[in-house]
């Protein structure tokens, strides 16, 4: 069964790879002009250079419809020299009363207005890196992948090196952008990119883009963008060497393991070398990542582990190469970073395992490979019985067609040294592997296609995970089709594997409807997923099930309404217990059990300065009953400061012996921007299903570009009696230093 489906989907889609594209709008062609005179940043566009250069305008509304041009235009002009790409632009506007939550870099793109720019340096249709200013001056950058097909597609924890400036008039306003050469990544000699802007008028309920997208596509997708033709060739690549050291005192103590204050100096760095035109060579020794973010908390009312972001920057750029590969849905990733710098202790409790240094070369040999290498070793700890291990990767990837490609990789942990405590079992894990990225010209057809096999001691044949799905989106109608297996011995220690032995059918269809009068409702849509599951060591028995139903309503003021069904079917091979709590009872295994739940959620404009977003879930669950409620709201002193509060319920009523559990978990967060290079914020996290109250106040002062002195208070106590479990204080600075 499972190699019939698997051999249909991809005869299937080797049809659709070399089948017609279905036409789309003339992608638009921007030419930049080359200059040797100098600009000021100040904002204004006034200097005579700028008004010799080409203007685009025309920009296509995208929100609330696609189909006709914006009603708020957008004007774009481009220039160079021999080390900087200027950007103008000229978003008109109904007033001045713009939308900007803080003055913090790198703020939400939908929830400000702002005007952003793809910048695809290889014509690939893969990945580009983007820039974007608010009103205020308040910049942002990130990097897109795997053709901004998905919202997972953007990573905006990626930081570099540019200045911009802006200037607010009665109706109007104008961004003056100036991006180094040496920030970005090109070809030598190229005549031409690949280019989309786009812009969040937030004020005006207005989304809009240089080249025309369809609303079944995501805004930034890079199938849509347009050409920017350079007046003369670009000259090489010259990422100059950058030096990152840091020093940190930190003090902390662990009041539930009873150690005493550790008082310590904290020293390391990393370096950035660029190598050739494409390439970057990341080198770290002694990371210190006490200044990334603390985790978000999730009540988890399900069996298996939840997918958390990385956020460090050592595995930021390129960070695609590594973690696209495997599973769409995360039922089998071979490498998540996260992994890296954790490790199990001796009561099976994840705890921070220090990192000793590593290396990754990563980006483009040429406009058709990409290579990936990384090395990274981690140390002992003998006290928690954890082995130093190395852990490697190799992927390399060729594109084939416009915008597909196909990959293949090799990923290895392996223990180092001699230790009573580690089995033979547990000295290596290897994982190899190829994908294949099916992504036509328009997008149209979208898909992935691998075969992956783990090696580990004593235990080579079999192990294997394999995947083929395909989507199609065109003309309002998104359908797809998926079939994944992993085996039950198929381990990946490096990866993101919430269970095995599975095999998974699923379908997915969904319909956009748009009225004929846009006045209140720009836009219905109604989908369904449905999904089975089977265990192919238990002949195939079917194990889980769950169909989705939703309809979804959007408005012209970007509030929205959903509601939705869902039916599921689980049958525990194993007792579980769905509250998480201590010494429950928990539901008996080898046992079926069917339910019901219905949710409702409304999400208000973000216009507004109070904001919010409410949602109720209720119905059945297990052989009990499930009533859950959220709501999220925001109140903004634009621009300085805002203030957000989240509270979650989860009420579990089980019939006897089984516990019945009241979950709460409310986070309060404040986040305050002094000016545009001094932060504080604290987050406070209270959740009784992990037992622990959580608080993270941190104040950054940005006093050079990407240098940074972070104070971090962390904070945690058990929910029960309110008593301290660990504590700390880091003090760290770091600089950026090009050379």
């Amino acid at each position: 069964m499972k190699c019939s489906v698997l051999k249909g989907i991809c005869l299937f889609i080797f049809v659709l790879q070399v089948s017609p594209a279905i036409a789309q709008d003339a992608p638009k062609r921007l030419t930049a002009k080359f200059i040797t005179e100098d600009i000021q940043l100040d904002g204004a566009l006034e200097e005579a250079v700028w008004q010799s250069a080409d203007v685009s305008s025309d920009f296509w509304q995208y929100f609330p419809a696609d189909s006709s041009l914006a009603n708020h235009q957008t004007e774009l002009r481009i220039l160079y020299s021999e080390t900087t790409l200027y950007v103008g632009i000229r978003a008109a506007s109904e007033g001045d009363n713009y939308v900007v939550t803080s003055l913090r870099r790198d703020y939400s793109g939908p929830r400000n207005d702002n005007v952003s720019i793809l910048f695809d340096t290889f014509n690939d249709g893969t990945n580009a890196f983007g820039f974007g200013m608010t009103p205020y001056g308040v910049r942002r950058e990130f990097l897109v992948s795997t053709g901004g097909a998905s919202r997972n597609s953007f990573n905006t924890a990626w930081d570099i090196k540019w200045q911009g400036s802006s200037k607010i008039h009665d109706d109007y306003y104008t961004v003056e952008m100036a991006i180094p050469f040496t920030s970005l990544k090109f070809e030598e000699g190229a005549t031409s990119w690949q280019m989309q802007p786009y812009r969040f008028n937030v004020q005006s309920n207005e989304f809009s883009t240089w080249n025309r997208v369809p609303q079944s596509q995501l805004l930034a997708n890079l199938a849509f963008a347009g050409k920017l033709i350079f007046e003369k060739p670009l000259g090489k690549s010259r990422t100059p060497l950058a030096l990152i050291p840091y020093v940190n005192a930190a003090t902390q103590k662990d009041f539930e393991a009873d150690t005493d204050v550790d008082n310590n100096i904290l020293v390391g760095g990393d370096a950035k070398v660029a190598i050739g035109d494409g390439l970057n060579l990341d080198l770290t020794i002694n990371p210190d990542f006490s200044n990334v973010e603390v985790d978000a908390i999730f009540t988890n009312l399900t069996r298996f582990e939840l997918r958390l972001p990385e956020r460090r920057q050592f595995f930021i750029d390129n960070s695609d190469l590594f973690a696209s590969f495997g599973n769409f849905f995360n039922e089998a990733r071979p490498f998540f970073s996260r992994r890296i710098g954790l490790a199990r202790d001796t009561l099976d409790e994840l705890i921070q395992n220090r990192i000793i240094g590593g290396a990754r070369l990563s980006g483009k040999l040429n406009q058709d490979w990409r290579l990936g290498v990384l090395s990274i070793q981690t140390a002992a700890d003998a006290a928690n019985e954890i082995a130093s291990n190395n852990n490697t990767m190799l992927a390399l990837q060729r594109k084939v067609a416009q915008r597909s490609n196909i990959g293949a990789f090799f990923v290895n942990r392996e223990a180092f040294g001699e230790h009573e405590f580690l089995e033979d079992s547990e000295k290596y894990n290897r994982v190899i592997g190829a994908d294949y990225n099916l992504a036509s010209a328009n997008n149209v057809w979208s898909g992935r296609f691998y075969l992956h096999k783990s090696l580990q001691p004593e235990d080579t044949k079999g192990n294997f995970s394999s995947q083929a799905t395909v989507t199609y989106n065109a003309n309002n109608y998104v359908f797809a089709l998926e079939a994944t297996h992993v085996d039950a011995d198929f381990e990946a220690d490096l990866g993101f594997v919430p269970r095995t032995d599975i095999f998974k059918a699923g379908a997915f269809a969904q319909r956009f409807f748009t009225p004929k009068k846009r006045d209140i409702v720009t836009r219905y849509q109604g989908e369904i997923l449905y999904i089975n599951y089977w265990k192919p060591t238990d002949d195939f028995k079917f194990t889980d099930f769950f169909i989705n139903t939703e309809w979804r309503a959007d408005f012209v003021n970007q509030t929205r309404v959903t509601a939705a069904f869902r039916h599921d079917f689980i049958f525990l091979t194993d007792e579980f217990d769905p509250t998480g709590m201590d010494d429950a009872v928990p539901l008996p295994g080898d046992v079926g059990y069917s339910f019901n739940t219905f949710r409702l959620a409304y999400q208000s404009s973000p216009a507004k300065v109070f904001t919010y977003e409410a949602n109720a879930i209720f119905g059945s669950f297990f052989n009990g009953n499930r009533y859950s409620g959220g709501v999220e709201a925001a109140y903004r002193i634009q621009p300085w400061a805002r203030f957000s509060l989240s509270l979650n319920y989860d009420g579990i009523r089980l019939p006897d012996p089984h516990p019945d559990a009241d979950l709460w978990l409310v986070t309060p967060r404040v986040d305050v921007t002094f000016t545009k290079s001094i932060f504080w914020s604290t987050l406070i996290q209270y959740s009784n299903q992990r037992d622990n109250l959580g608080i993270n106040s941190r104040l950054q002062w940005r006093f050079a570009p990407l240098s940074d002195l972070f104070l971090v208070y962390n904070d945690n106590y058990f929910t029960q009696d309110f008593g301290p479990r660990f504590r700390s204080v880091n003090l760290k600075l770091s600089y950026w230093l090009n050379i």
